[in-house]
């Protein structure tokens, strides 16, 4: 089969498109017939191979498993022993442990649920990473009706899900992002959005009850002062020395929580198949509608992640791993994918 591959680290020069063997099925597994794959900040990370703590785990001069991408949609191609609730043929999307850019994936049973029955593939593919990452903040931020939250680095993947569902669960939203893509934090859902090339939020006389930080360009103590007397700072990932990342800080915040009223929570986000049950409630709902800046073919695949690591992007960049769609995938053709809704459009290539 044809997979996106990894043989160092460091720029898109490392990626390549190369046959590989397909992966063998155990007990409790699914493998996926991968139509499309959404690329996430993760796998830039992964590229670069920074911070380089992270080579620990995935490998010292090149990851361990050459075949990267977590993000994938398509269908259910064989079931393992075990597996119950899916069939050959359904469409599914989920959060692979790596291996998801290639036409066909190994996931955990557990991992792996229905697609939105209102979203095509690509769009489909676009969720799981992001938007659970987004949907834990928020829980971890304990976000209802009628609060105030601000969310740093609004205009990104996660962001731009985290402002639409903390719109759908009642809050009044703030966005931090460039003037450019004000525009796009809007249409997500944000009453206003601050341009940081501009003006720094830190230094307004607005308090939030809850902050999403998914950047790191403010210090602890400044996010702190507009921070509501029991509000919550939800840190995840963000920029940080090229050893350790953003590490020290989240360490610095979980030191100093204990001290203050307000609280300061690093967020390490879990793969739990149960929250795409959840995203997918949303999404069919029309609550949560993926924004997806540009597709790329397979054959293009490394274009898809620099493209993502050039900063440019607004809301998600995703991989078609098969041009005929899921029907190519072996689906029977018992039913096309549902045309998305228009707000979600943008696609191109």
């Amino acid at each position: 089969m044809r997979a996106i591959v990894q043989n160092g680290y460091g720029g898109p020069e490392v990626l390549a498109v190369a046959e590989v063997p397909e992966p063998a099925l155990g007990r409790g597994e699914v493998a996926v017939a991968v139509t499309a794959a959404g690329v996430h900040a993760g796998d830039v990370w992964i590229m670069r191979g920074e911070p380089r703590l992270i080579r620990a785990a995935f490998g010292l001069k090149r990851p361990k498993r050459p075949v990267i991408g977590r993000d994938i949609a398509g269908v259910v191609a064989a079931v393992g022993d075990g597996v119950d609730g899916l069939a050959v043929g359904d469409r599914v999307f989920a959060e692979s442990d790596q291996g998801g850019f290639a036409e066909t994936v190994v996931v955990a049973a557990t991992y792996v649920r229905h697609a939105p029955a209102n979203l095509d593939d690509v769009h489909a593919a676009v969720i799981p990473v992001s938007a659970t990452t987004a949907l834990q903040a928020l829980r971890l931020g304990r976000v209802g009706p009628g609060d105030r939250v601000l969310v740093i680095g609004a205009s990104g993947g996660v962001g731009t899900y985290a402002v639409q569902l903390a719109t759908a669960l009642g809050a009044e939203v703030t966005g931090v992002a460039s003037g450019a893509k004000a525009d796009h934090v809007r249409d997500a859902g944000a009453r206003r959005v601050i341009d940081h090339r501009t003006a720094d939020p830190t230094q307004e006389a607005a308090v939030y009850d809850v902050i999403i930080d998914l950047v790191a360009a403010q210090s602890l103590t400044a996010l702190t002062r507009i921070l509501a007397p029991r509000g919550t700072l939800v840190l995840s990932a963000g920029t940080g020395s090229r050893t350790f990342g953003p590490l020290p800080r989240m360490a610095a915040a979980t030191l100093r929580s204990p001290f203050t009223r307000r609280r300061l929570k690093p967020l390490a986000a879990k793969h739990r198949g149960d929250d795409l049950d959840e995203l997918r409630a949303f999404a069919e709902a029309g609550r949560l509608r993926p924004v997806v800046d540009e597709v790329f073919p397979l054959d293009r695949g490394p274009e898809a992640v620099a493209r993502l690591a050039s900063g440019a992007v607004r809301g998600k960049v995703a991989i078609r791993i098969r041009p005929d769609g899921w029907r190519d995938a072996g689906s029977g053709g018992a039913a096309s994918a549902a045309t998305p809704d228009p707000a979600t459009a943008g696609e191109t290539g």
